[in-house]
């Protein structure tokens, strides 16, 4: 009788436990893994939301940058993590949407390795280029460049990275010749572009709004289907003369796949009161960002249609120019670091 009771014990203890462990979430502090070097839009986005959270959770929310590889080494650690909602991962267009149709044996699966919580924020791309380069329009950027092929770079945060394929497409969109510079991160790149050693990148506006208002760097166009308040007087691709060429990105934050529900739920509505703040909202839209919250099941939609997306003819083309070396994520140069 003593060992029926004793069973039953455990069988409701083992039953139990995971209950009580999310109703006491969070006992101690939650790791937010970011999975490019510190300076960049991403972990600016991640330490905002951080920040916020650690207020409202009433534990520290510890952002921990693992950089490399497009974003991939931070994502595959991520997946690898406990499923108890004490590790969680910013998860961006680059790492859950694009990486997995370019790069072999991510370790990895984009949607069934996370459990999604909810998007952040949404974004279009914007192309920009080094005040000195003598082109005022993106019209006149394509003639240079047309007359000079080969000779003009662009910056990417990795191979494979969104940023990278902003680029390749923009070159089939535009019919130029551009030379892929690729860093550790869009924070390694910035100084190249400030120097005018690589003379344009395409990326979201937080990257470059601080350049743009000093005049180290100029704004040709941005990648969306409307203006932005930041940049009122840059035109979209489509007005600038490259229709069809729209590249945008999302942040989201998910958890290693099988956190359990009841946590996943407590952070998504954490994470809609820190989105919502007036601090928050106020720092992503002067940044250029769009505050962008979902349900888990929204942004697991959203990231499954996305990885579908980046599986098609596009990414089958890009897979034909780009180089085999920077497939297999081959490492830069030395004089490209």
């Amino acid at each position: 009788m003593n060992i029926r009771r004793a069973a039953v014990a455990v069988l409701v203890a083992l039953i139990a436990s995971p209950v009580c462990e999310s109703a006491s979430y969070p006992a101690k502090p939650v790791k937010l893994i970011v999975a490019f070097p510190p300076g960049g839009p991403a972990d600016s986005v991640a330490r905002l939301i951080a920040g916020q959270l650690s207020k409202t959770l009433g534990q520290q929310v510890i952002v921990d940058n693992r950089p490399g590889a497009g974003g991939t080494i931070g994502a595959a650690l991520a997946a690898k993590s406990p499923a108890d909602g004490y590790t969680l991962f910013l998860g961006t267009t680059g790492t859950l949407a694009s990486a997995p149709s370019l790069y072999p044996n991510l370790g990895y699966h984009p949607v069934k390795s996370f459990a999604p919580i909810s998007l952040v924020i949404t974004a279009p791309f914007v192309v920009v280029v080094h005040a000195k380069v003598p082109a005022q329009s993106l019209r006149e950027f394509i003639a240079l460049a047309k007359s000079k092929p080969g000779d003009l770079n662009f910056g990417s945060a990795g191979n494979g990275h969104p940023l990278h394929i902003a680029g390749e497409m923009f070159k089939i969109a535009a019919g130029v010749d551009l030379v892929h510079v690729p860093y550790k991160g869009t924070a390694p790149a910035l100084p190249d572009l400030l120097a005018g050693r690589i003379q344009i990148m395409f990326d979201v506006p937080a990257t470059f709004t601080s350049f743009l208002q000093s005049g180290q760097l100029r704004a040709l166009a941005v990648a969306g289907p409307r203006r932005i308040p930041q940049l009122p007087d840059v035109p979209t691709t489509a007005e600038a003369g490259l229709p069809g060429y729209e590249v945008s990105a999302w942040f989201g934050l998910v958890a290693p796949a099988v956190t359990p529900a009841e946590i996943v739920r407590h952070l998504n509505a954490e994470v809609r009161k820190a989105v919502a703040t007036k601090e928050v909202r106020e720092t992503l839209l002067s940044q250029g960002f769009e505050p962008t919250v979902s349900s888990p099941e929204e942004f697991a939609a959203l990231m499954e249609r996305d990885a579908a997306q980046r599986d098609g003819h596009l990414v089958q083309r890009l897979l034909e120019i780009l180089l085999p070396e920077e497939l297999g994520i081959a490492q830069p140069r030395a004089d490209h670091l």
